[in-house]
């Protein structure tokens, strides 16, 4: 009887720490897999679109198409379609023939003796260039009716080079070339266009910071319709133009900040200013033809630099999120997973991680007919937080189900969470387990805006379905045209007490619905008084879905903090999108800025008022961080400064 007792004393004292262990990563679901690529292709992949043979078309940078037939084999076969192109940064397929974008026209590409080479190269329509680099063309993306879109991005001023222009037609638009080769203007208001898309056969694309962009964007593309940065307006009052918005309409509610100083030389302009903050939902108040995104993308946390769009039409070939939608970010080198929904006619939702870790930068994707996702990658210009390049790779889910957030849906008076699976009900009903938060970007000609004006929203309680699949968190205070940062670190899995794979949504809530709210007698309102900051958390071990798992990492004191304890600062605080230990990739490198010897406060101030100047290789500004708690922000710093040798 001693020895039993004894036994189950061990079981008891166990069950904590079984508990307390780290749930499965993204990468425990979803296989990063690199194809075997010939000894001398380079990729730098533009464009990609799978065939109706399986086979897998490639559009590149350097002015290649590629097809790889068996794509998905051990041996995949690589043939070079056509040379020779200028810049090709989108392929689409359409009744047996091959279609891309240069830099300066649409041209379609076809193979009259069936030797598998494009032997002629026809323009469909060409367009107007400036000849500045950044003039970049996107697409072609194929419309229902056999029209094509494409979108331009703007070129940067002279003595103002942060400044979008559009120095001819076309240049900050998106435009359809008809199929009897037409051109049309559709939409303006675009500045960094990388990812245009067909969804559904509705028209979206993706917009990149920068300046008037407070942060990456997803938008639903309308004829006529405005998304926010005016340099395309210039053309707005052409005869054949859809948008009814003009430039002096514009800048009578904007201010340009074309400023100078006592030498006459232009004036950057900055985030300093201590001015009431103007956003773009005001300016659709006013007129009807300005397009909200339908979600915002928390810079450096979702991204730094948006790419294409793709849904899931593999029926579960891909697992669980058929019928959503995956954006790609160039510069975090990750692909995010994208909830959407109608409400009062306007689509919004929420953006919720999926996977990291590529080798380049996510420029674009395709699916394979195996359900496998194929992942072009491209850092050139922009730097990205993969070792790479270039390179194409694949990403196939292994067939175990994630514990996830499968949707987010906007509620009279809160949010609907529909789980993967069903979630403990005590940790479920628990108001500590839940953390919502909101916030808005400002519209002005500033790179990029920092979040402001945050508020904490009171959960005031939850409501679990019976079956534990779905939760009412109801709110008070939400608010129009906010994003919604709904945190779910405390909720478990029923069955084995995993927690989320990605606890954070962040929902753009451009409409409230109208509906019946729930009653408080309906609501669970208890607290735990366990909640803690993510930062906070102890180490953790590593579970994988088949329960073996690597021993719990080990820290150490210092004087100045350790990678361990740095490390959750710069995730939640989005550094990482931006800086790596020890090499280049948007911004320098952590260890080349503790060269430069500044005090910790120097760096403090430069994180909430950086000067690019100091560092005039690096072409994209950082942008202020005003929101970095000071005490984060001293931590950062020495450890930054332990790194000088």
């Amino acid at each position: 009887m001693k020895k039993i007792a004894q036994i189950a004393l061990i079981i008891l004292a166990a069950l904590p720490m079984a508990k307390a262990q780290e749930s499965p990563k993204e990468e425990d679901f979803y296989k990063i897999v690199t194809p075997p690529i010939p000894e001398g292709i380079v990729l730098e992949v533009g464009g990609l679109t799978s065939l109706p043979n399986g086979s897998l078309g490639i559009s590149t940078r350097r002015g290649d198409v590629w097809i790889v037939d068996n794509p998905t084999s051990r041996t995949p076969y690589f043939r070079k379609f056509a040379t020779g192109l200028h810049e090709v940064l989108g392929l689409a397929y359409k009744d047996g023939v091959l279609y891309c974008a240069q830099r300066g026209e649409l041209t379609k590409l076809i193979d009259k003796n069936g030797d598998g080479k494009a032997d002629v190269y026809e323009t469909v329509y060409s367009w107007p260039l400036s000849g500045h680099y950044h003039e970049y063309s996107f697409g072609p993306k194929v419309a229902p009716d056999g029209s094509f879109f494409v979108s331009g991005n703007v070129a940067f001023g002279d003595e103002e080079w942060w400044r979008g222009e559009s120095r001819v037609p076309g240049r900050g638009w998106i435009f359809r070339i008809t199929p009897d080769g037409k051109f049309e203007p559709y939409a303006t208001g675009v500045r960094s266009p990388a990812g245009i898309s067909m969804l559904k056969g509705e028209l979206w694309y993706t917009d990149n910071q920068g300046d008037w962009m407070g942060t990456g964007g997803i938008f639903p593309v309308k004829k006529g319709g405005f998304m926010g940065h005016p340099a395309g307006l210039k053309w707005a009052e052409l005869p054949n133009s859809p948008v009814k918005l003009t430039e002096k309409q514009f800048f009578a509610e904007r201010d340009n900040r074309q400023e100078r100083d006592e030498n006459n030389r232009a004036i950057k302009p900055e985030n300093t200013r201590k001015e009431e903050p103007q956003f773009l939902y005001q300016l659709k108040e006013k007129y009807d033809m300005v397009q909200l995104p339908a979600v915002w993308l928390p810079y450096g946390v979702h991204g730094v630099s948006t790419s294409e769009l793709i849904m899931d039409e593999t029926n579960g070939g891909f697992g669980p999120f058929t019928g959503q939608v995956f954006v790609g970010d160039q510069g975090q080198s990750n692909i995010m997973r994208i909830v959407l929904e109608k409400v009062k006619g306007e689509y919004q939702g929420a953006s919720i991680g999926f996977r990291s870790g590529f080798q380049s930068g996510v420029l674009r994707m395709a699916f394979d007919k195996d359900g496998s996702m194929f992942v072009g990658e491209t850092n050139r210009g922009w730097g990205s937080a993969g070792d790479a390049n270039q390179g194409l790779q694949r990403l196939v889910w292994n067939g175990k189900m994630p514990f996830e957030m499968y949707t987010v849906k906007a509620m009279p008076d809160g949010f609907e969470i529909e789980f993967t699976m069903p979630v403990d009900r005590k940790s479920a009903e628990d108001l500590d387990s839940y953390k919502v938060s909101s916030y808005l970007y400002k519209h002005y000609p500033v790179y990029g805006s920092p979040p402001i004006d945050t508020k904490d929203v009171n959960v005031k309680g939850v409501k679990l379905s019976e079956d534990g699949k779905k939760v009412r968190i109801v709110l008070d205070g939400m608010r129009q045209y906010f994003v919604h940062k709904i945190e779910l670190a405390g909720v478990r899995a029923e069955n084995n007490y995993w927690s989320l794979v990605h606890p954070d949504a962040y929902y753009t809530l451009n409409n409230i619905p109208d509906g019946e709210k729930l009653k408080a007698s309906d609501l669970k309102t208890t607290r735990s008084g366990n909640a803690k900051p993510a930062d906070a958390a102890p180490v953790k071990e590593h579970v994988s879905p088949d329960g073996k798992g690597k021993a719990p990492a080990t820290t150490k004191t210092a004087k100045a903090p350790t990678w361990e304890e740095v490390k959750p600062l710069l995730a939640k605080n989005t550094c990482l999108a931006c800086h790596a230990i020890d090499k280049k990739v948007v911004g320098p490198a952590y260890a080349d800025v503790a060269k430069r010897k500044y005090s910790n406060e120097k760096i403090v101030e430069l994180i909430y008022a950086p000067k690019p100047e100091n560092w005039p290789d690096y072409s994209t500004p950082m942008a202020p961080m005003p929101q970095v708690p000071k005490a984060e922000a001293m931590k950062i710093a020495a450890w930054i400064n332990s790194l000088a040798k």
